[in-house]
């Protein structure tokens, strides 16, 4: 029965560790000029008022420097 349980205990560690060495397989085809992420809430706004904001962002970050 002893033997049983450190061959158990050695095969479960065997697959924990061989299942970190498993990488995902899946690729993204991107397609130039093609946005397909989620929508910028940005981008319904008119371009002065988005431009505004970008300046806006940009000078709380860029102060600094």
């Amino acid at each position: 029965m002893h033997k049983f349980v450190m061959a158990m205990t050695g095969l479960g560690l065997g697959v924990a560790t061989l299942s970190g060495c498993w990488e995902d397989t899946d690729v993204t085809i991107h397609e130039p000029g093609a946005y397909k992420g989620p929508a910028d809430p940005l981008l319904a706004q008119d371009a002065g008022a988005r431009e505004s904001v970008l300046k806006e962002r940009f000078q709380m970050v860029q102060t600094d420097r």
